[in-house]
């Protein structure tokens, strides 16, 4: 199942990422991908409010730290790989223990953490024109990624999507 969004703004980036966040219930992995500044870390901030998570958490790129972690209705855990050279590095991270935890894992540049090592429930992609206008395109995988497009497409938030949802 796929879904997409288009937006032209920050604020509209957030908006999506709320109505997925609110929709999490559960354990779930999200890889995230998108060229530098394609607006990863704005989507992030929207599914941290509709996660949960206070707003006096101010939501960063944990491009230097490679993890932050937020607490919320559904903790989040938000890695940034972009900076590391090689899997065995996720090892130092701890992050087989991160990957079993019960939280929502928001994994931005997630090619280094192979298909064997844990399941991708949402895959998003986030692809931008030269007017940085954002088309975000998710994909569920597994019984938790299509429910959780299932949901969304009987939620008013569905109107953030364009068309019905679209076999992969």
């Amino acid at each position: 199942m796929k879904f997409e969004a288009t937006s032209n703004s920050d604020e509209k980036t957030r908006e999506i990422g709320q109505a997925l966040g609110a929709l999490i219930d559960s354990r779930i992995v999200v890889a995230l991908s998108g060229d530098l500044a394609a607006g990863k870390t704005t989507l992030v901030k929207g599914m941290a409010r509709g996660l949960g998570v206070p707003e006096d958490y101010h939501i960063t790129s944990p491009t230097y730290t490679i993890i932050n972690e937020y607490p919320g209705r559904i903790p989040l855990v938000h890695m940034d790989l972009y900076r590391l050279g090689e899997a065995e590095e996720l090892d130092y991270l701890g992050f087989d223990e991160i990957a079993e935890s019960c939280s929502a894992i928001v994994v931005e540049w997630p090619g280094l953490m192979g298909r064997e090592r844990v399941h991708v429930d949402i895959a998003i992609a986030i692809q931008t024109d030269s007017a940085f206008n954002r088309r975000i395109s998710v994909i569920g995988s597994g019984l938790t990624g299509k429910n959780l497009l299932k949901k969304l497409s009987c939620s008013a938030s569905s109107r953030l999507f364009q068309g019905e949802p679209s076999p992969p």
